[in-house]
């Protein structure tokens, strides 16, 4: 099997598969488009990888190769579509979509890093055929009820699989009420966890239509969210009912000090949604009130593209950093420790 998620959250993923009963994490890359997470499922572990909150589409393998040198698109696609395999892929496709007919419709997706020696197009239409000299009773088509996937994971490494995942996964089931800047759930998931084992109340204090929340109250967390937009706290109570969202402003929280486990925020950055008066002045003053309400112990999680260390407080000491695409805007998921201020 393997998993795609957001650029640079690959670690992140390969942690999460780690901790899923069944589930073993292998090699990983990236496509370009997304990072690539390779892993091994034990008998009946397919619907805990199908569960997986960072991951975005998950795949049943079908093959797997290496380039060499010179290797037409007709050779790889011969590798990636084995016949030892695509029987039991099928079958693991078939659990999930229903089943099998014999003149199901089909479409290749293809991602090849280097096109020097062969273009992603001429992969596509290579496995195409081979797919269909080995089922000819299947028909192209687009949109299709199976979909096959070739990425070129790292240089010269392939993979194929058929995807087991659909929207509904990508999009955690949805939102009721959607705004324009919404962030992905799989950043969001991530974030929650880069916070920590649930021990109290994560607060987010610019929640938007509340997809932090969600995901920290799926994840075992007290959720708490503040917006100084009224609309924004509106969509949140109805998105996530079982958080807490009220309006209000991130520089100056209604929250006493060390009242909070975790602090986790997709603070805006100017794209969607700008912060009035200094930016610099704004993220000092908001970091500041992100050290004083997170206790000591705690970890404070930001979705920014840059924090100058001028912003940051003495009392958070940075853990992490995962630069990140979104959207082709390239941004990075900051994590720091509470530490005591003594």
């Amino acid at each position: 099997m393997f998993a795609l998620t957001v650029p640079g959250l690959a670690s992140v993923l390969r942690a999460e598969v780690d901790e899923t009963d069944g589930l073993s994490a292998g090699a990983t890359g990236c496509d370009r488009r997304a990072d690539v997470v390779r892993l091994t499922a034990g008998r009946g572990a397919r619907g805990a990888a199908l569960g997986m909150r960072v991951a975005e589409d998950v795949f049943v393998e079908v093959g797997h190769t290496r380039r060499g040198a010179g290797d037409p698109a007709a050779t790889i696609a011969r590798r990636l579509w084995r016949d030892d395999l695509v029987p039991r892929a099928l079958s693991a496709w078939a659990d999930e979509s229903g089943p099998l007919s014999a003149s199901l419709t089909f479409r290749v997706v293809t991602r090849v890093l280097d096109e020097r020696a062969f273009l992603r197009t001429d992969l596509r239409r290579r496995l195409t055929e081979a797919i269909q000299r080995d089922r000819p009773r299947w028909r192209g088509d687009d949109p299709a009820r199976l979909e096959v996937w070739a990425v070129e994971y790292a240089p010269g490494r392939f993979v194929a699989g058929l995807r087991l995942s659909d929207a509904a996964m990508r999009q955690h089931h949805g939102r009721e009420v959607e705004r324009e800047g919404a962030l992905r759930p799989a950043v969001a998931a991530a974030m929650v966890r880069l916070a920590g084992a649930p021990d109290g109340t994560l607060l987010d204090p610019c929640c938007g239509s509340g997809t932090i929340l969600g995901e920290a109250v799926d994840a075992g967390w007290q959720a708490a969210g503040t917006d100084i937009d009224p609309d924004a706290v509106r969509a949140a109570t109805t998105n996530v009912p079982a958080a807490s969202a009220r309006t209000g402003d991130a520089r100056d929280l209604d929250a006493a000090d060390a009242s909070v486990a975790a602090y986790v925020s997709n603070l805006p950055f100017g794209r969607q949604y700008r912060v009035p008066g200094d930016r610099t002045a704004w993220l000092r003053t908001v970091l500041g009130e992100a050290a004083r309400v997170t206790r000591p112990g705690g970890r404070v999680v930001l979705l920014v593209p840059d924090l100058p260390r001028a912003v940051v407080p003495p009392v958070l000491r940075r853990a992490d950093r995962l630069p990140v695409r979104l959207l082709g805007a390239r941004t990075s998921v900051w994590a720091f420790d509470r530490v005591s201020d003594r």
